[in-house]
Parts: structure tokens; sequence; C-alpha cells
């Protein structure tokens, strides 16, 4: 592929001084940058960005997840295209438009109308507040004002707004805001890998669940909703479990009357399997989020779903039962246009048959590092492979824990070297790729992937 810029006249280097100049960066600490690399992306085509220098790298993370099917992809291009000539903005109080209502209605569509009403935002974390908010008021509307109180799992990530930081059980993330968090309640993840010897994840699933029911038995008058990534919880380092998990917290949801938040901002959209992550488990929540591929990875859109009964518990006469949320691009035609044309690629070619016949491929792609000696649980949950870097020489304790901190980073500088873009959690390393990778693309991201993880750890040795 010609991976040069003809046009750009600037070089690279002064993009970068220039944006550490100017741009603050997401997640980072700034002062890293004195020492790791800052990519200045110039242009992108199918899985691949291309930086300012002509040097290529193919997108092993989706760029945070939200890229579903290649960069600049021509059919959601041309969509946009289309609606830029229609309409670009309109406020959606008072107001509707095409684009939203017939997301709403395909995104109900794909429930059977189980969840038949969409609430709409522009960040994953927008989304988390807002179904928060809904259970929150919806109980106060029923009357039943003491049900102010959440559940998440430890290990939970929701986002970093202050409501959803009161469920996210991240230190990273929440330690510095303590005093403006109001706590939930942290139970037990289901995480697989916790399994006692002699235990399957359905073990470690009942085990979580029982905590889960514990909490519920001494706060169930007090609980609002329970909130849990379904199946992965990606950012503490994509811990999975088995879908019977879900199903025991949606019965115990019904038993104590607490309603349910699925969060499938990052785990949605076919990343699990199947469109949405609680159809694994054959069960509806009462509140679904989805953000990041939505829109294809084009614009900034979230969603909350709901059910009809807890929409009509703001139906009333009284404007302050009303559910008074509001954002500026509350349901952008472009995003919306967007999603549309990221649901018809998911019609017209069939992907979530066609992603399991490549998972199968990328499964063994990825088996000599499976296999790999530093390697333990190797998991993988539809498109998101994740393995954890193992550190055990115990004559070299101090030089082990070192690498380990140092981890993440060293691989993801050597990764750029091999034109890998791959960002690990800590000791985890994860593949999330888009959906578009061709056979040449999945082998090239297994050999490099093992090359890299035997440069990082040998230079542990």
């Amino acid at each position: 592929m010609t991976a040069v810029n003809t046009e750009l006249k600037t070089p690279s280097n002064s993009w970068v001084e220039r944006s550490l100049q100017s741009v603050w960066h997401p997640c980072t600490q700034m002062q890293h940058h004195e020492t790791m690399p800052l990519i200045p992306v110039s242009h992108g085509r199918g899985a691949w960005l291309v930086d300012m220098d002509g040097k290529r790298y193919l997108d092993g993370i989706s760029s945070w997840w939200v890229n579903l099917f290649g960069h600049a992809n021509p059919r959601i291009n041309a969509a946009l295209k289309e609606q830029l000539d229609q309409l670009e903005h309109a406020m959606l109080a008072g107001f509707t438009h095409e684009p939203v209502v017939r997301l709403s209605e395909k995104l109900s569509a794909l429930t059977s109308g189980v969840l038949g009403h969409c609430f709409y935002a522009s960040d994953g974390a927008s989304a988390t507040e807002i179904a928060l908010k809904m259970s929150f008021h919806f109980w106060r509307n029923q009357g039943q004002t003491e049900k102010q109180e959440f559940i998440c799992l430890k290990g939970s990530y929701h986002g970093e707004t202050i409501g959803a930081l009161a469920v996210t059980d991240v230190a990273l993330f929440r330690d510095a805001y303590g005093p403006m968090i109001r706590n939930a309640h942290v139970v037990a993840s289901p995480d697989a890998r916790q399994a006692l010897d002699g235990e399957t994840a359905i073990d470690v699933a009942r085990r979580a669940a029982a905590d889960m029911e514990r909490c519920l038995q001494e706060r169930a008058g007090k609980i609002a909703a329970v909130i849990l990534e379904p199946l992965v919880q990606c950012a503490t380092g994509f811990a999975m479990h088995d879908p019977e998990y879900l199903r025991l917290v949606r019965a115990l949801c019904d038993q104590y009357q607490v309603h349910l938040i699925a969060d499938e901002i990052a785990v949605g959209c076919g990343r699990s399997g199947t469109f949405f992550a609680c159809e694994n488990a054959q069960i509806w929540p009462d509140f679904v989020c989805l953000s990041k591929g939505i829109s294809g990875g084009y614009l900034p859109l979230s969603l909350v779903m709901t059910r009809d009964d807890i929409y009509q518990g703001f139906y009333h006469t009284d404007v302050r039962r009303g559910f008074l949320h509001s954002h500026s691009y509350t349901g952008n035609p472009l995003a919306c246009r967007a999603a549309l044309a990221t649901l018809e690629i998911f019609e017209s070619d069939d992907v979530l048959v066609q992603n399991r016949i490549k998972a199968e491929a990328i499964t063994q792609a990825l088996q000599p590092l499976a296999q790999h000696t530093q390697v333990k649980h190797f998991r993988q949950q539809g498109m998101m492979w994740a393995f954890d870097a193992v550190f055990h020489d115990t004559n070299k304790e101090a030089k082990d824990e070192q690498a380990a901190k140092t981890f993440s980073r060293r691989f993801f500088t050597q990764a750029l070297q091999e034109e890998l873009l791959l960002r690990p959690i800590g000791n985890t390393v994860y593949l999330m790729p888009p959906y578009i990778l061709n056979q040449e693309e999945i082998s090239l991201v297994g050999e490099r992937m093992l090359k890299v993880f035997n440069q990082v750890m040998g230079e542990a040795a």
C-alpha cells in the first residue's frame, strides 16, 4: 500500500512538538512522552494507521476499541457525505429527524422490542451517568426514595465522570477524586482466572453470584441497580467470565427488585460474538449502555436503551417526573447516520457469522503465544483475546518486579517497531482488532506479537 502523504509540508517532528506544547493527551502522564513516542497520524486505511513519515501500524486495539470496519471505510464515508448535504445537527428537544428515528427502531428490533426506548449522548461515561440517573429517578418516581445505592464488581470500570467513577473500582482512575465520589458497593468479580484447583469458570461465576446475593440480602431496600460489563471486564485486564454469571445476576435482580445495567460500551456491537453481549446468556437487562463501536469508530455517540415500564415511570404531566437530562449534541444526525451505516454492514455482510470464522483463524495464529512458557490465562471471547505475562525467576525477584512494572510501556514501544499498535494493561496483553483483517494480516499479527513478546521478555531475563 502507498503510505506517504505527499501533501504534507510540515515535518512530523514539528507536529509532535506542537502537540506536546498545546494538547493535553488523555489517560497520559505527559512527562512520559519525554521518552515514549508520540505518533503523528497522517491517515488511515482499513486496519492500518499511517504516520506522517509514512510508517504504518496495524491497529490491533481498534483505536481504543471503537473501529469495527476499518479506517476510512468507503460505505460509512458515503453515508456521512450524503448526510452532510441534508442535516448536520438539530437539537433533539422538541425536534426529531430521520437518522435518530431509524437508528432507535433498528436497535430496538435487535432486542425484539424488549428494550424499546433509546436515550442519546456522546460518550460512554455519559451513557453510564444516564443509566444510573434513570434508575435512581425511576425509583423516586415510584415512591421508593430509599433506593439510591448501586452495586458494581471488583475491578469494574464504567467511565471517568464523577457518577461513572462511583461505580468504577480501578484505583488508578478513582483514587485522586475520592472526596468527590459517592461510593458504591463492590462485590466479587466472576473473573475466571480466580478458579481454585478443581474449579471451572462456572464455579467461579456461582461463587461471585453468591457474594452478590449477600449484598442484596443486606441492602435490597436501598439498592437501585447493579451495573456490570457482560462477559469481559476490559479495563481491569480483560477479565472474562462465564455467561452463567449473567443468568444468575438477572435472576437475583428480579428476586430483589433491583435494576440490571449492562455496560456494553466496549463489549457490545458484535465484540462478544453476538451483537449484544447479554445475548450470550440469553437474558436482557433493564438498561443497555452502548458507545464506541456503535458509530463504527467515526463520531462520538452513546446511548442507553431501556424497557417500556421504565419509560412509563417518567411519563406524566408533572415536568419534575420527566427525565431532565440533556446534551447539546444528543442524537446528532451525522453520528446516527454513521451508526446506521455500521448496522447495514453488519446485516449485508453477515458480520457475526464471518467473525466466528475469523476468530478461529486469529486464535490459531496466536497459538504459539497461548502455549508460551511465560504466558498464562490465554483467553478469548468473540473478537477479543488476552493473556498475562509471567515473570517467575525467583532468583531475581527485584529485577522481575521492575520488569513487570515497565512491561506495558516496553511492549507498546517495541510493538510500534514491528508495525503493531498494541497497548497492554499492566501485564495483560490484549488484541481487539477491527473485524476486517484478512488472512495475511492475521498471520502478521500472530508472528509479530510473538516476536515482540519474546524480545520484551528477553530484556527482563
